[in-house]
C-alpha cells in the first residue's frame, strides 16, 4: 500500500519558501519557492526536469546526472528522495534503503519517505529496522502538518492512510519476530503487540485485506482459530488480492471444525460473522469539550509574595525584558545626533562575521534622534518623503535590541533597523535573515506599515503574554492584545489565582504536576519541551483558539501543543547544506532530532534555568555556567573521571578539545550578529560531509579550532583513533514467504 501512496503524493515540487523568524499559522500566505533560491539557473533546470519527468528509470538516470554536476547542492535531500521514490517503482529495493538512507541523513524528518522506508525494510526482512523506522515515521506524521508536495485537503484523506501502514509494518515486524523466538517466553507477549497495531491499522483502513490477512495469521499463532477465522473470512469479502489464500487457510481450519461434513464450505465460510470494530476512535471535538475550564490567570506580581527571590531573579533575565515600555534607562541604542542608516548599504552574516556593502552615495534612508526625553526614528518613504515616529517600547536587553511604536489606532509596528551591542551599531537585521525579495528588507517600504511590520502578528506570541485577539481573530494587526508585556511566570507554570488563593488561606489542594502551577520536576520531558516550544520552536504553527486565545489555552492543557511545518519549506539560510540547523530559531526542533531527548528524555531544563541565580552575568540562563561539562556527565557519568574523558577525546584533560561543548556542541548556529552553540548534540565530526560540501557549508567541529589542517587530516586522525566498525545486518528473514508477504505492500 505506502509505496503507491507514497508515489501519489509526488517526492518533489516546488515548495513555498518560508522566512526562518515570522510566526506560522495555518493561512501563511505563500510568498516565494525554494527553488527561488537556487542561484545557478542551469542547477534549477536541472532540478526541475527530475521533477517533471515521469517514467521512472529516465528520472534515475536524471537525478544521477544531478548528483555529477551538483554534488554541493542544497537539494540533495530532495534528489535522493527522487531516485529512492523511483527505485520503489522498479523493484530495486536494497538501492532504495541506499538512498532513503542518504536522503534521511540530510533531512530525517522527511515522513512520507520514513513511511515507505519502514514498508520497505519489512519486505527485506529488516524486521527491527522496519519496527523503528515505522515508530518514527507515526511520530514524524502525529506532529508535521501537510508536506508542500499534499494539499490540505488531501491530506486529511491521505494521513490515515499513511498511519494505517505504518502500523502494518509495526505489527507484521513484530510478528515475524515473535515468530522467530519459537516458544520463548515473551513470544506471546509480542504477538499481541502485534495484533494491537493491526488493530489500529484495520481502524484506520477497514477496507485493507492485508492488514486482516496478517490478523488472522497472528491469532493463529496464538493458537485461537476462531478468531483467525473470523478475519479470514473478512477477507474473502473484501475481493482482494489475497482472497484465494484466505479461502486456503479458511479450509484448513474448516477440517478441523465441528461444522467439517455437517454443513458445505461456502455455508460455513458464510455463518463466520464480521469481526468487531475498533471503538478507540476519538472524537476530538467532544473530548476538547469535557476538559475542564481552567483557573483564571494571576500576574506575575502575585507571585512575587511567596517567592520574591525567584521573582527578583526572574526579573533580571531577557525573557523578562522581552518587550518593555519604553523608558531611557532600558535603551542600549546609539541615537545620538547623527546615527543614521544609509540607503542602498546592504549587511549580510557570513561565515560568523558581518559584511557591509556601503551604499554608493551617503543618503540616510532612517536617522535616530532624541528630543525632549524621548527616542524617535525617522524613515524615508520611496518617494523620498521622511516619516517621524516615538519609540513606544524595547524589544530585548541583551544581544541585540530592537524598538517599536504605537499608532493612535492601537497597532504596534517594529523599526526596520535594530541595534546590536556585540556589533555596536545598527543594522537591518531583516535583510540579513530574509530570504530574496522578502518585503521586509526594503527599509524604503516600512512607512506602508503593512502587516510585515506588525508586532501583533508576528512577534508578540513570543514576546508577549496571554496574547488573545479581543475580536475573536486571529493574528491581525488590530485586536490582538497581551495581559503583560515580555513572559511572565505563567506562560510557563500557567494559570495560578486558584493556587495563590489558596495559598494565602492556607488550604493546598492536590493536583498533578502539570496543572497549574506546573512542577517541572515532575512533568514528563515531552510536557516540559512543549511549554519551551511555545516560543522557541520556529516551525510551529500557530491557529487561534475559540474565542481568539494566540499563546495560551483556556481549557486542558494551558500550553498550545502546536504541529510542525516541514522544515523543507523554509529559506535555505536556515540550514547547512549537511541538513543542519544553522539559526538559532530552531533551537527545540534541534534537540528534538537528538537521543538525548528521544532516549534521554533530556529537557531544556537539563542544562537551563529559567530564573538563575547570576541572571546579569549569565545571559544564556545555564545551569552548570562555570561547569559546562556537567551538563552532559550528570548522564554520562562514565566520563567524569579524567582518564575516561580524555579516552574518549584523545585530548589533554584541561583543554577545549576535551569539553564535550566542543565536539558535541560547537559555535556554529547564527544568532543575534553572534555565533551559537548547536544543539544537535549527537552530532560529532562528520569528515565525509565536510568533504562533500566544504567547511563553510558542513562545519567540521575539528577545523574549527584546527583550523591550519585540511579536512583530509581530520579524516586520518579520526580513523587513527577508531576501531573497525562492525559489520552492517543484512540478509532477510523467510518466514511466511509463502504466505505472500515477500513483497512492498501496494493497494
Amino acid at each position: 500500500m505506502v509505496s503507491s501512496i507514497f508515489l501519489a503524493c509526488g517526492a518533489m515540487s516546488p515548495s513555498s519558501g518560508q522566512d526562518i523568524d515570522t510566526l506560522i499559522t495555518g493561512q501563511t500566505p505563500s510568498r516565494t519557492t525554494v527553488f527561488d533560491e537556487v542561484k545557478d539557473p542551469h542547477e534549477r533546470r536541472a532540478l526541475l526536469a527530475i521533477y517533471k519527468q515521469q517514467n521512472p528509470g529516465a528520472r534515475i538516470k536524471l537525478a544521477q546526472s544531478f548528483l555529477q554536476s551538483y554534488p554541493r547542492s542544497s537539494f540533495l535531500a530532495e534528489v535522493y528522495q527522487v531516485i529512492a521514490k523511483a527505485q520503489i517503482e522498479t523493484g530495486d529495493y536494497r538501492s532504495t534503503l541506499e538512498n532513503a538512507a542518504k536522503s534521511l541523513r540530510l533531512y530525517p524528518e522527511d515522513a512520507l519517505l520514513a513511511v515507505s522506508v519502514a514498508d520497505v525494510q519489512a519486505h527485506q526482512g529488516l524486521y527491527p529496522q522496519a519496527e523503528s523506522s515505522a515508530e518514527t515515521a507515526l511520530d514524524l506524521l502525529t506532529h508535521f502538518v501537510n508536506p508542500a508536495s499534499v494539499s490540505s485537503r488531501d491530506w486529511a484523506k491521505l494521513k490515515p492512510q499513511l498511519q494505517a501502514s505504518c502500523y502494518f509494518s509495526l505489527g507484521r515486524a513484530q510478528m515475524m519476530q515473535a515468530l522467530v523466538k519459537g516458544n520463548d517466553a515473551g513470544r506471546n507477549q509480542r504477538l499481541e503487540q502485534a495484533l494491537g497495531n493491526l488493530d489500529e491499522a484495520a481502524r484506520l483502513n477497514p477496507r485493507d485485506d492485508e492488514v486482516s490477512y496478517l490478523q488472522g495469521l497472528a491469532e493463529l499463532a496464538l493458537g485461537d482459530l476462531h478468531p483467525a477465522e473470523v478475519y479470514f473470512a473478512r477477507v474473502t469479502r473484501l475481493e482482494g488480492s489475497l482472497r484465494s489464500k484466505a479461502l486456503e487457510q479458511l479450509r484448513r481450519l474448516y477440517e478441523h471444525s465441528t461444522d467439517f461434513n455437517r454443513v458445505p464450505f461456502e455455508t460455513y465460510v458464510k455463518s463466520i460473522p464480521e469481526p468487531p470494530m475498533s471503538a478507540e476512535a476519538k472524537d476530538d471535538a467532544k473530548s476538547a469539550a469535557r476538559s475542564p475550564e481552567l483557573p483564571p490567570y494571576a500576574g506575575s506580581k502575585a507571585c512575587r509574595q511567596c517567592h520574591p527571590d525567584v521573582y527578583e531573579r526572574w526579573s533580571q533575565t531577557g525573557m523578562a525584558r522581552m518587550l518593555r515600555p519604553y523608558a531611557a534607562a532600558n535603551v542600549i541604542g546609539d541615537f545620538s545626533r547623527g546615527a543614521s542608516v544609509d540607503a542602498g548599504e546592504v549587511d549580510a552574516w557570513k561565515n560568523g562575521q558581518l559584511i557591509t556593502t556601503p551604499a554608493l552615495a551617503m543618503q540616510p534612508a532612517v536617522r535616530m534622534s532624541t528630543d525632549h526625553g524621548n527616542d524617535y526614528f525617522e524613515i524615508k518613504d520611496a518617494a523620498g518623503n521622511w516619516h517621524r515616529y516615538r519609540v513606544d517600547y524595547t524589544i530585548g536587553s541583551k544581544w541585540e535590541q530592537a524598538y517599536a511604536t504605537r499608532l493612535p489606532n492601537g497597532e504596534i509596528h517594529v523599526f526596520p533597523v535594530q541595534y546590536n551591542a556585540m556589533q555596536k551599531r545598527w543594522v537591518d537585521f531583516w535583510q540579513i535573515i530574509d530570504p530574496p525579495g522578502s518585503p521586509r528588507a526594503q527599509v524604503t517600504q516600512w512607512p506602508r506599515l503593512d502587516s510585515w511590520s506588525s508586532y501583533q502578528a508576528n512577534c508578540a506570541v513570543c514576546h508577549t503574554s496571554q496574547l488573545r485577539n479581543l475580536r475573536g481573530g486571529g493574528f491581525e494587526t488590530l485586536g490582538p492584545e497581551f495581559r503583560e508585556p515580555g513572559i511572565n511566570c505563567e506562560m510557563c507554570h500557567g494559570p495560578s489565582l486558584k493556587h495563590v488563593e489558596a495559598m494565602q488561606k492556607a488550604q493546598p489542594y492536590d493536583k498533578r504536576p502539570i496543572d497549574p502551577p506546573v512542577d517541572f520536576a515532575r512533568i514528563e520531558p515531552r510536557q516540559f519541551v512543549a511549554i519551551c516550544a511555545q516560543c522557541h520552536m520556529q516551525s510551529a504553527v500557530r491557529n487561534p483558539g475559540p474565542d481568539g486565545e494566540l499563546n495560551y489555552s483556556r481549557s486542558g492543557e494551558f500550553f498550545m501543543r502546536h504541529q510542525r511545518r516541514p522544515y523543507n519549506v523554509f529559506s535555505r539560510k536556515g540550514f547547512y547544506k549537511d541538513g543542519r540547523f544553522r539559526e538559532t530559531t530552531f533551537f527545540v526542533e534541534s534537540l528534538l532530532r537528538t537521543r538525548c531527548f528521544r532516549k534521554g528524555h533530556a529537557t531544556c531544563g537539563s542544562c537551563h534555568d529559567p530564573h538563575p541565580a547570576n541572571p546579569a552575568s549569565n545571559p544564556n540562563s545555564m545551569k552548570f555556567s562555570d561547569q559546562p561539562d556537567e551538563m552532559c556527565v550528570q548522564c554520562h557519568t562514565e566520563y567524569r573521571e579524567e582518564r575516561a574523558l580524555t579516552r574518549h577525546t584523545h585530548h589533554a584533560y584541561s583543554s577545549q578539545g576535551s569539553r564535550c561543548v566542543s565536539c558535541h556542541m560547537p559555535r556554529i548556529v547564527d544568532a543575534l550578529l553572534f555565533e551559537a552553540r548547536s544543539h544537535e548534540f549527537d552530532q560529532i565530526p562528520d569528515v565525509q560531509m565536510t568533504l562533500t560540501f566544504g567547511q563553510e557549508e558542513s562545519p567540521n567541529a575539528c577545523q574549527i579550532c584546527h583550523d591550519k589542517e585540511t579536512t583530509e587530516w581530520v579524516m586520518q586522525t579520526l580513523r587513527a583513533w577508531r576501531a573497525p566498525a562492525k559489520p552492517e545486518l543484512t540478509g532477510r528473514n523467510e518466514v511466511f514467504e509463502d504466505e505472500g508477504y515477500a513483497r512492498v505492500r501496494r493497494p
